[in-house]
């Protein structure tokens, strides 16, 4: 049956109206949804793991499609080359002391480990004296890998090259330098220089002290030798104190000494703690069988010097150029002693001269 013309007007209105109530009710969700957005908190949530948080992994990882197994995988990790080799210096940390030596991570496959004896080039109550857990610092590898793995290091040896380094510098500028005396034996004392162990011979302490009085004293010293390859560094106390003595002393100088030694070929005299010599030759223009038909131990007398050799550590002396008259200092030495200034004036007047006129300056009788 067909509805009337009022039934479709009324249908009509009550479907614009329903439309309405849709559009309505959609822009009204939309409305809402956007302020809804506007409230949310998009901040992310401080229980959320990062990247780098260990519990955000898997405890077990899957390597089913990685095209090998762990088996291999660990195989292809022991055929890789560290490259470690004897004689290498390598960082390391300290992470383990232990009453024989400490272990160290090179980042090598197994802890490195180093011996208590290598810890230092000096003596340590532990290592705790020289190492701290977690210190990171230069090793010298030692050896290969033993059975295990495992590589031996030293701290010992790279001191030890470094002190023989620093010495021959040392050497090369001919440095002055001070040392304590650890021990004394026959031969000489013994001292530590940069912890090498060097020697004093008996010849080169000049001190009136007795040499085993000499233990905890700092002297000063010059080197002798320095030879690595030997293990022999061989130091001058002697040359030291001449080295400062002859900074205020000067060829043709008079000087009072006293004679601390005689020899068939010559007199040490002490002059203000540094000795030099009185050759034979130069006791006098006349023929001396021996230094002890004129001169005693412990005399006390004018000397001149005739040589300062800084090298070799030596003070060459003379009474022969204070002669007034040749044979004096066998006749009548205090005669000799009272006009030593002035025949040392006339000597230094003789060297001024041959040095203008480029002669080799030499000892003569000034009568």
């Amino acid at each position: 049956m067909s509805a009337t013309p009022t039934e479709q007007v009324q249908d009509s209105a009550a479907d614009s109206t329903s439309s309405e109530q849709v559009i309505n009710t959609t822009s009204e969700t939309a409305e809402a949804a956007k302020q809804a957005l506007a409230e949310e908190d998009l901040s992310i949530p401080e229980d959320v793991p990062t990247a780098d948080d260990p519990s955000s992994r898997a405890a077990k990882n899957d390597l089913s499609g990685a095209g090998f197994t762990l088996d291999e995988f660990a195989s292809l990790l022991s055929k890789y080359d560290y490259n470690f080799k004897p004689g290498d210096i390598v960082n390391g940390t300290v992470f383990a002391l232990e009453s024989k030596g400490a272990m160290i991570d090179i980042g090598a496959k197994t802890a490195a480990f180093m011996p208590l004896q290598e810890v230092s080039i000096n003596r340590v109550e532990g290592l705790s004296d020289v190492l701290l857990p977690g210190e990171i610092r230069e090793f010298f590898i030692m050896s290969e890998e033993n059975e295990d793995g495992q590589l031996s290091l030293s701290i010992r040896r790279i001191e030890y090259q470094r002190a023989w380094e620093r010495v021959r510098q040392l050497q090369k500028e001919d440095a002055t330098i001070y040392s304590e005396v650890f021990a004394t034996n026959r031969g000489g004392a013994l001292v530590r220089v940069e912890g090498l162990r060097g020697f004093i011979p008996g010849s080169h302490i000049s001190t009136r002290k007795p040499k085993e009085e000499l233990v905890a004293d700092f002297l000063p010293l010059k080197f002798l030798e320095v030879d690595e390859e030997r293990n022999r560094l061989v130091l001058s106390h002697r040359r030291a104190l001449v080295e400062r003595k002859m900074n205020r002393l000067e060829v043709g100088e008079v000087v009072i000494g006293a004679v601390r030694g005689i020899k068939p070929y010559g007199a040490f005299i002490d002059i203000g703690g540094v000795s030099g010599l009185l050759h034979i030759s130069e006791i006098s223009h006349e023929h001396i069988e021996t230094p002890h038909s004129v001169l005693n131990v412990n005399d006390q007398m004018k000397v001149m010097i005739i040589d300062l050799d800084a090298e070799r550590g030596r003070i060459s002396l003379s009474t022969k150029a204070l002669e007034p008259e040749p044979g004096d200092m066998l006749t009548d030495p205090q005669k000799v002693f009272d006009k030593a200034e002035e025949m040392a004036a006339r000597y230094k007047q003789m060297l001024l001269e041959q040095a203008e006129e480029g002669e080799d300056p030499e000892v003569v009788p000034l009568d």
